[in-house]
């Protein structure tokens, strides 16, 4: 019987319209996407989306977290056998100037370092699906230019 896989993302917009993007290399793999990860067993959805962004961005506390959308259709896990991603994305702000380092390109660090992450502020009309490693998260660039109006 397969299992359910639960990812938590914040969409962190600034005034000019620009997303927070995360680029890193895991499992092998380059990928832009946008803040957070996986639920932890025994953790609520928005408890889940602060210690994300705790832990990738350097202890950065968001606020007035709103949801904006959940998977609704069926979407096989990348990296793992018989398992169901669910994604659920939540409008966040940032309680305090964003603590990491911002780049100016994608994927500003080395492939050998031990740290394989960098986060950019991108305009949300300036990006492209291609520029976006997911599926689901593909959808939600859309969502968020229709959103927007950009």
């Amino acid at each position: 019987m397969g299992q359910f896989l639960i990812r938590v993302y914040g969409l962190v917009i600034n005034e000019n319209k620009e997303v927070l993007l995360s680029d890193e290399f895991v499992l092998s793999t380059k990928m832009t996407k946008f803040p957070g990860g996986g639920l932890e067993f025994g953790e609520g959805l928005i408890d889940g989306l602060k210690r994300e962004f705790f832990e990738e961005c350097e202890g950065q506390e968001i606020e007035n977290i709103w949801h904006f959308y959940t998977t609704d259709f069926y979407q096989k896990a990348l990296f793992f056998d018989d398992a169901q991603l669910i994604s659920i994305y939540y409008l966040a702000d940032l309680k305090h100037p964003i603590k990491s380092k911002i780049s100016e390109k994608a994927f500003d660090f080395e492939i050998d370092g031990c740290k394989t992450q960098s986060f950019r502020w991108e305009k949300i009309k300036d990006i492209n699906e291609d520029d976006i490693t997911f599926p689901i998260d593909k959808l939600v660039l859309k969502k968020l230019k229709a959103t927007f109006n950009v």
